[in-house]
């Protein structure tokens, strides 16, 4: 009853008897003894026969410290008081009387016909017999309850939790366990036998009264309660209150009183509920009985204030004075604190109403700190050697308190923040005296020998006065959760309850040769193995062969278990469900941890979570589909921190001490665990080890192992988010792997200067490379991530151009040609770049990885026309098809470089494009030059190396850090110029194309200006510089310029520009003498021969520095530019 009942927060609970009893302390001279418990906000109130358990201390010897404090401090003189004769004759005539009413042949007919009919439920009330068939089995699970609080007749039947392994196991039956119901002389223990269990509320009292009063009803009267009396003794007041309370408690209008005379019915008589207090020679005042229960509640409230304590109210036969005594304390002065019987039966309701609370589908949260209150009540009175499984239990329903998967609630309504969170009540509440202006309970003026009791009530008078004793004990409305400031701390005090619940299992477990216990103060070593004692990635594939046979073990019902624990025993079960918890509360460390950065303390902790999944899997017959889930969430998680060790390498010393840095709690819980396993099949994913390439193996294998039990558990399906991450970390460290090849190989490549062939070794690392790309390409394509699988097609782009690098010959060879081998890799490179535009589609997919691969792609294609170019094979193709195969490549290397797109890589493809236009432009000048024959052919180039010098102008100019590549492009612009005037014959177009040169060349000016720009910005640095031999280091070279270079330009401008002026004197002085020139061309010819006169002072006087030279370049330039442009429109 009381922990079915215990969610109404209700004030008392007890048997109806009871609650009488208290109620009747005033009007009763007999003695009165009662056990009371607090139950959070709840008393407990229980009989408690002293007669009865002395008399089995003398048997047993469980109640000897309690008989010689009674006999001490309250009746020296005891012995026991038999019952009489006449006692027990009236309770045989009662029993008598109840089975006629109910079974009667028609001898004894009540008033009302309808009162023949039989009572809602089986009359358990006063008879023993009747009571002793329907007691349940002790400490069995309740049942799912009624959420109707006046439910009568809760059956228990046996339930088990999914966080409880079994039932708890019944008390033996030597412990004599005290009741906390007691039901006559004969009690049961923790029972549950009465007839109805009634939510009474007595004015603002609310108490859970158990009764078994027999109730008869029908037709017009639908309740009544039936009594048996002499009826030559009077009712009196203390009958009346019994009759009264009975049908008040049930709710029974009238009451038929039965008149007898030495059994012999005389009468029958019915009386309303209400009239009972009026009746003669019973009258008494109901508002009296509510000042009594008010003010023995109030009392009772007041003082009996620890949770899990029981206290005795006791007052003697005669006695005015009730006294309060702690049992629990007074049991624990003695030799052994365990003596108390009440302690189990205490501590299993404290288990029993935390499992009910904790079986509630629609609990709140913020009844998890009374939750966590009962139970670690339930702890204290607890002895480990003696009830390990209970203890065990209660640890685990302790740490599932605690949410693991769920972030920390800063709600202050949803966790209250209470910095007293160990108990429900402060020490300063617990032990504060209620009193008031009217009373106190103090008993600072009691007697010597009462100062064992806890509080007295001097004169059970006072009990009649209104409010003579009021509460002044606040009991919290909840108890209040511990707040946990982080995850760590969350997963701590997990791991402590689990610990604690490991330790009871552990403890109950006896087996000979069992494992010598470790000594909690030496370190289990975690060894460190690097790349040459672990043998490398070779022995890595025979260990993940080994653990994928043994999980396949798993799924085949095999398991072990070193210490003998018996399957399906409770041992077995808290201990599978214990360790999982602290696996999964190990992972949820290792994983913040992870966040933090904290690799090696990371890797530490899904180690521990992963040697507690091992145990696990040894004792377990059958792998749930959940904890294989886990399992995989775990290697994942692992293989996440071992890729993050991998790309962090500097701070591996660091990683190293956080690594091998460990708690006593975390020793002591793999000294349980290794009592059932070596916890070895997880060692090769979880080791720190040095080398790069062992580490990144290790990561992989972590996500092919999770993703083969996914695949062989069937969880694919199931599970698609999972399946996806586990796809998607494959894909990637796959291409990490690929990435770490191919690096070695280009260093490989770098190093290899005197040998022109290629090495095994640098094969071997492309063959792993290109291996690992495609794995993780088809990991990527088996999950539509179309962005991840273009980006290791176009890695494995830059993988084949390396190997076309490295088909290459040896530098300074004037004989080399571009080779099939370096044309076989370079068009494999486009190939998977086009695949890779062709897996994005389309550039609003991911526009920085299409804007990456175009560029790559365009990179590529230029390479290779470049080196077709410059090294072409000659030998094996004729020119003009290498002249076509450089067009189209360069042509493509254009199509995929987008010089219009805004964007941090838009200057390069402009320059990019500026150098395509520039390399065709020279191509078909070279063979404008080499060509001999065919006139359409050669108008075709002409054409087109004009089209492409203009295009790589206007490029250049659009660039502001180009001058010299502008100044070259002009330049062979003008040499084209002069080899176009060299097959003219006439002097007009001869002079035509001369204006033309000239023309360009006055265009150079931008480019010298930029040059100029750069060189004053230069000599200004070193005007600021008063070091002498920095200043000659900064004269020898420019970060931005280029000086030797621009020093050739400038010769070969100053000799181009000196002839073009030569060329046009000429011409226009003859055709001046020949037929008269005009105004215009008389100017020309003086701005001519003046530039050319100052051209030829300034390079002959070789004293000149640079910047001097370009700005005379500069003003020449100026000069020329307006008879440059009037002279073409004069012919």
């Amino acid at each position: 009853m009381q922990h079915n009942y215990i969610k109404y927060f209700i004030f008392s609970l007890s048997f109806c008897k009871n609650i009488k009893k208290l109620l009747k302390i005033p009007y009763s001279k007999s003695h009165v003894s009662m056990a009371v418990h607090r139950i959070g906000r709840t008393l407990l109130l229980d009989e408690l026969d002293i007669q009865e358990l002395f008399m089995r201390s003398s048997q047993t010897g469980d109640w000897t410290w309690l008989k010689e404090f009674y006999q001490r401090l309250i009746d020296q003189k005891w012995q026991r008081k038999k019952k009489s004769k006449e006692h027990w004759y009236q309770k045989a005539i009662l029993s008598k009387f109840l089975y006629y009413s109910i079974n009667g042949d028609g001898a004894a007919q009540p008033v009302p016909s309808t009162s023949k009919q039989h009572q809602e439920g089986p009359v358990a009330g006063e008879s023993d017999e009747a009571g002793r068939a329907s007691w349940p089995a002790p400490f069995e699970m309740p049942s799912a309850l009624s959420e109707d609080p006046g439910a009568s007749n809760q059956g228990n039947v046996p339930l088990e939790p999914s966080y409880l392994v079994g039932h708890v196991a019944s008390a033996p039956r030597e412990q004599n366990l005290t009741p906390l119901f007691n039901d006559g002389e004969n009690s049961q223990g923790l029972k549950n036998d009465f007839v109805r269990n009634i939510l009474w509320t007595f004015e603002d009292i609310h108490m859970l009264v158990g009764s078994n009063m027999p109730i008869f009803g029908g037709g017009r009267y639908p309740a009544v309660s039936l009594r048996l009396r002499d009826n030559n003794k009077p009712i009196n007041v203390l009958t009346g209150i019994d009759y009264w309370l009975d049908n008040l408690i049930c709710n029974v209008p009238e009451l038929v009183m039965c008149f007898h005379v030495n059994g012999i019915v005389q009468k029958y008589e019915m009386i309303k509920t209400e009239d009972i207090p009026n009746l003669e020679n019973s009258n008494f005042s109901t508002k009296v009985i509510k000042d009594i229960a008010q003010n023995i509640l109030s009392f009772l409230k007041s003082n009996c204030t620890k949770e899990g304590h029981t206290y005795w109210l006791f007052k003697a036969s005669g006695s005015d004075i009730v006294k309060l005594y702690d049992l629990t304390t007074l049991c624990e002065e003695t030799e052994d604190k365990y003596q108390n019987p009440f302690t189990m039966p205490v501590a299993i309701l404290l288990y029993k109403v935390a499992c009910n609370m904790m079986l509630k589908k629609n609990q709140n949260k913020k009844h998890y700190g009374t939750i966590r209150t009962l139970l670690l009540n339930c702890l204290k009175l607890l002895d480990n050697g003696r009830h390990p499984q209970i203890i065990a239990s209660a640890n685990y329903m302790l740490s599932e308190l605690f949410q693991l998967d769920e972030p920390k609630k800063e709600d202050g309504a949803e966790f209250p923040i209470n910095g007293n969170s160990d108990e429900s009540y402060s020490e300063e509440e617990e032990e504060m005296p209620d009193s008031d202006e009217n009373g106190s309970y103090s008993n600072s003026s009691d007697p010597p020998d009462d100062n064992k009791a806890v509080a007295i009530i001097k004169s059970v008078g006072e009990l009649s006065v209104p409010e003579k004793y009021k509460s002044v004990h606040r009991i919290r409305p909840s108890c209040a959760f511990p707040v946990c400031h982080g995850t760590e701390e969350r997963c701590r005090l997990v791991l402590n309850h689990v610990l604690e619940g490991l330790k009871s299992v552990d403890s109950s477990v006896k087996k000979e040769g069992d494992l010598p216990a470790a000594d909690p103060s030496t370190p289990i070593p975690l060894k460190y193995e690097d790349e040459s004692t672990s043998g490398g990635p070779e022995s890595l594939e025979k260990q993940m062969a080994l653990f994928l046979d043994k999980m396949g073990s798993f799924q085949k019902g095999k398991h072990c278990s070193q210490s003998g624990m018996i399957p399906g025993s409770w041992q077995y079960k808290m201990k599978l469900q214990l360790i999982l918890k602290s696996s999964r509360a190990y992972y949820v460390l290792s994983d913040a941890a992870m966040i933090l950065q904290k690799y090696g303390r990371a890797l530490r902790y899904i180690k521990l979570a992963l040697q507690c999944h091992d145990t696990y899997c040894c004792l377990c017959g059958s792998m749930l589909p959940e904890v294989l889930v886990f399992l995989c969430q775990c290697l994942t998680l692992c293989g996440d921190i071992q890729l993050m060790l991998a790309q962090n390498a500097n701070n591996r010393a660091a990683y190293l001490e956080e690594y091998n840095y460990q708690t006593k709690e975390d020793q002591e819980i793999l000294h349980s665990l290794h009592r059932e396993s070596r916890c070895q099949v997880f060692a090769w994913a979880t080791d720190l080890s040095t080398d790069l390439e062992y580490q990144l193996s290790v990561s992989c294998k972590c996500y092919e192992a999770a993703y083969e039990i996914l695949l062989f558990s069937n969880l694919k399906s199931q599970n698609p988010e999972q399946h996806i991450q586990v796809l998607k970390r494959m894909g990637n460290i796959r291409n990490e792997i690929g990435v770490f090849y191919m690096n070695q190989a280009a260093a490989v490549q770098t190093e290899r200067v005197v040998s022109k062939n290629v090495s095994t070794t640098e094969q071997q690392l492309w063959k792993k490379s290109f291996s690992c790309f495609e794995e993780g390409i088809q990991n990527f394509e088996s999950i539509d991530d179309a962005t991840n699988a273009a980006l290791l097609l176009c890695n494995t782009g830059r993988l084949m151009r390396i190997c076309a690098q490295a088909h290459c010959a040896a530098e300074g060879d004037f004989k080399r040609e571009f080779s099939p081998e370096e044309a076989l890799y370079y068009n494999k490179a486009i190939d998977y770049y086009l695949k890779a535009l062709r897996s994005l589609g389309k550039r609003d997919v991911h526009p920085a990885v299409w804007d990456s691969v175009n560029w790559e792609l365009s990179t590529t294609y230029f390479t290779m026309a470049t080196l077709q170019q410059d090294y072409a094979p000659l030998s094996r193709k004729a020119q003009e098809q290498i002249e076509k195969e450089v067009s189209e490549a360069m042509m493509k290397s254009l199509k995929y470089c987008d010089v219009d797109t805004v964007s941090e890589r838009q200057p390069l493809c402009q320059y990019r494009a500026a150098t395509i236009h520039h390399r065709l432009a020279s191509m078909y000048h070279s063979c404008l030059r080499n060509q001999v024959g065919d006139e359409h052919l050669r108008k075709q180039h002409r054409v087109l190396a004009d089209l492409h010098y203009s295009k790589a102008v206007r490029l250049f100019q659009l660039l502001k850090d180009a001058p010299c590549e502008l100044l070259r492009v002009q330049l062979e612009r003008v040499a084209f110029a002069e080899f176009q005037m060299a097959s003219q014959n006439s002097s007009a177009g001869k002079l035509k194309t001369l204006s033309g040169a000239l023309d360009i060349m006055t265009k150079t000016k931008g480019a010298f200006q930029l040059i100029r720009k750069e060189l004053v910005a230069e000599n200004e640095q070193i005007s600021k510089d008063k070091s002498p031999a920095e200043s000659v280091s900064v004269n020898d070279s420019s970060a931005g310029l280029n000086k030797e270079e621009v020093l050739k330009l400038l010769g070969i401008f100053e000799s181009r520009m000196s002839f073009l002026l030569l060329q046009s004197i000429k011409l226009l002085t003859s055709s001046k003498k020949k037929i008269g020139g005009s105004n215009e061309e008389e100017a020309a010819l003086r701005t001519n021969k003046q530039v050319y006169s100052l051209l030829l002072r300034a390079t002959a006087n070789k004293g000149l520095s640079l910047l001097e030279r370009t700005e005379l370049l500069l003003s020449l330039l100026e000069q020329l530019a307006p008879g440059s442009e009037g002279s073409p429109g004069s012919q």
